[in-house]
């Protein structure tokens, strides 16, 4: 511990007693008292224990358990959590930052800040540096969006790997996680971090980390970093001299470049971008979007319209209430300028560029807001079937691609799948599984087939090595508007999904219909699908042991029935022994999946970034002439199915 004069030693003293008595009177958690001594010892700021001081002066005792009811613990994505508490004190406060931000971030062990930000960042090199070995400096790329704190992190995280010997990339300025991806994976790096908290409220930042293969950290190096993370109790280290040191270099437009053209390789049939002039709506929502898709859009042909009062970089997101393209009233300002402007569709992405929403204009003129289901299950459909009639795909090769989606994303993409005779694989929520089914492709092609370095090849050659060799991804996605069409990108990206679907517009131009026309298209092929993603939110220390105790009622008392319907069959992702299509085996994962005797379905599961418990609902009808019908009765099937959820979930936690 650092030393202390008399008079602050004094006044900790008196803290000390004043939170002991809190915890006596059963306003303060123990779990808190712990931890406020432990952030206390560790931390290398003053305003740790002046924030800490007031809130307790204050009596908030509310506010520092939410704030110390746990350690920010090191998961399988890295951190996320508050980084302006809901209570800001005058310590934290201080001069003010910008964007009308406190001057420094919440004391707290389960809050975002220096504390927790510098113990992720040394374990994760400590663990790098292992696994290179003494032969040379690791590798580390950093990168940041437009959120409160997230440049200040950024660079700390760069000058920490430089004082700890580690040669550190760090992006000029603000830069989607996909773009973070692409760069661990160009620069041939041992590892990377975003900073970002993706879609999450502008009170929020996070830690997201990913290894050398360019996708978030899995087994078997997610527990080793993990324990390495988790051991550090301090964020104080001495730099090493400065001869052992490594270097911090800046990255940004010769790698916006690299990853650009590479993007455009996505375009199966690029002559259909040609004078194709479609206008198109685009809003960042205050995020790093802009910087890759404004341009690429443009160069590819496409007259591109920003909102104005959304192209500014602002942590605040001050024009939404949520900077979640998920959500319809984050894209309304542009659809109001798509109105005006008379665009034929608007795209938003989120802060970090990882998360793509659209709407379209349909027969009658109306923009209509697409689902994350419905966008992915667009492209995945053109994508199959361009990629017969282009030749990437005939009936001897059909058999080695697939689309790869998770379990909660709709199953009209594997009836699509099924229609043409590609594969399907089912992975658990997250991006990372998806990746690394991506790792497992890549790895099954011969080292003698590869050449030097498989990265450097260009995608039709490892396309033909993977149709030969391995599976070819065609497709892959989640229903949260994350979608992927590339390997050499190890994330869901905003950039590629823009260009994706850009093509599925022009495209639809080309034939006379629009984008809408071809979805209800699909739906009356392939039958009406519907899903629905409904959740509970629950905050803080007490909110958290809500969601855990409701997450786990559904394996101690599993439904048998729910709204009239037996229950065909469970999948207990957290207690089964289960395996996917490619046999292998499931990590465990707090998730349920119903299956009722009508056919609809749901599964549960609490969120791993946000205070909520998610429930997903699925329904579906035979292929029918009479679309409106079949629309109708499925989403009153799935109206009626919530509700029960929603009273049943109800009296669990009673």
């Amino acid at each position: 511990m650092r030393d202390r004069p008399a008079t602050i030693q004094r006044e900790m003293s008196d803290l000390a007693s004043q939170l002991d008595q809190a915890l006596k009177d059963g306003h303060l958690l123990e779990s808190s008292r712990t931890n406020i001594d432990l952030l206390l010892r560790g931390s290398a700021s003053p305003v740790a224990e002046a924030a800490v001081t007031e809130l307790a002066a204050a009596g908030q005792w509310e506010e520092l358990n939410d704030r110390f009811f746990k350690t920010l613990a090191f998961g399988t994505g890295g951190l996320r959590g508050r980084t302006i508490g809901r209570v800001v004190t005058g310590a934290e406060q201080g001069k003010g930052g910008p964007n009308e931000r406190p001057e420094h971030p919440c004391a707290g062990t389960a809050t975002m800040n220096f504390f927790n930000v510098s113990r992720a960042v040394r374990g994760l090199i400590r663990y790098a540096k292992r696994h290179v070995g003494s032969s040379r400096r690791p590798k580390l790329v950093f990168a940041h969006d437009t959120r409160h704190f997230s440049r200040d992190f950024a660079e700390f995280c760069a000058k920490t790997a430089a004082e700890l010997g580690c040669d550190a990339y760090l992006f000029e300025s603000g830069r989607a996680t996909p773009e973070l991806s692409f760069a661990v994976r160009d620069l041939r790096a041992d590892a990377g971090v975003v900073l970002t908290a993706s879609h999450n409220p502008a009170h929020d930042n996070g830690f997201k980390a990913y290894f050398n293969e360019g996708a978030q950290i899995v087994e078997p190096h997610a527990s080793a970093i993990i324990a390495e993370v988790n051991a550090l109790d301090s964020e104080i280290f001495e730099p090493l001299p400065a001869s052992e040191q490594g270097t911090v270099t800046t990255i940004g437009a010769d790698l916006d470049r690299r990853y650009m053209d590479r993007l455009k390789s996505l375009l199966m049939r690029p002559e259909l971008l040609e004078g194709s002039k479609t206008r198109v709506v685009y809003t960042n929502l205050h995020g790093v979007g802009g910087v890759i898709i404004v341009p690429l859009l443009r160069e590819l042909g496409f007259e591109v319209i920003t909102v104005p009062e959304q192209d500014i970089q602002d942590g605040r997101f001050p024009t939404v209430e949520s900077p979640n393209p998920e959500n319809g009233p984050a894209l309304k300002m542009a659809v109001d300028l798509a109105d005006k402007e008379k665009a034929e569709i608007v795209i938003g992405t989120d802060p970090d560029n990882d998360r793509m929403g659209v709407a379209v204009r349909d027969g009658a003129g109306k923009m209509r807001l697409l689902t994350g289901n419905q966008i992915g299950s667009l492209m995945a459909w053109y994508r199959a079937k361009t990629a017969f009639e282009i030749g990437w795909l005939n009936d001897t090769t059909r058999a080695r691609a697939l689309f790869v989606k998770t379990y909660v994303t709709t199953e009209l993409q594997r009836a699509i799948a099924d229609h043409y005779g590609i594969g399907v694989v089912d992975t658990l929520t997250g991006f990372k599984y998806i990746a690394e089914k991506l790792r497992k492709y890549e790895d099954a092609i011969p080292a003698d087939k590869k050449g030097v370095d498989y990265r450097s090849l260009d995608e039709a050659t490892t396309r033909t090595l993977r149709l030969e060799y391995s599976r070819f991804f065609l497709f892959g996605g989640e229903e949260s508007y994350g979608y992927l069409g590339c390997d050499f990108v190890r994330d869901k990206d905003g950039n590629g999904a823009a260009v994706m679907f850009a093509e599925v517009a022009a495209y639809a131009k080309s034939i006379g219909k629009t984008i809408a026309d071809l979805l209800d298209d699909i739906f009356t092929q392939f039958g009406y699908h519907e899903e629905r993603g409904k959740s509970l939110v629950m905050e803080g220390a007490d909110g958290a042991s809500k969601i855990q105790a409701l997450a786990g009622s559904y394996s101690v008392q599993p439904p048998e029935e729910v709204d009239g319907s037996k229950v065909s069959r469970i999948r207990d992702f957290a207690t089964q022994d289960l395996f996917d299509e490619e046999g292998d085996a499931l990590p465990k994962e707090k998730m349920l999946f119903v299956d009722l005797e009508d056919g609809r379905s749901f599964a549960v599961r609490p969120s791993g970034t946000e205070p909520k418990i998610k429930f997903y609902l699925f329904g579906k009808d035979s292929p029918a002439e009479d679309l409106a019908a079949s629309k109708a009765k499925v989403s009153a099937a799935l109206d009626s199915l919530w509700s029960a959820i929603e009273a049943d979930a109800k009296a669990r936690m009673a």
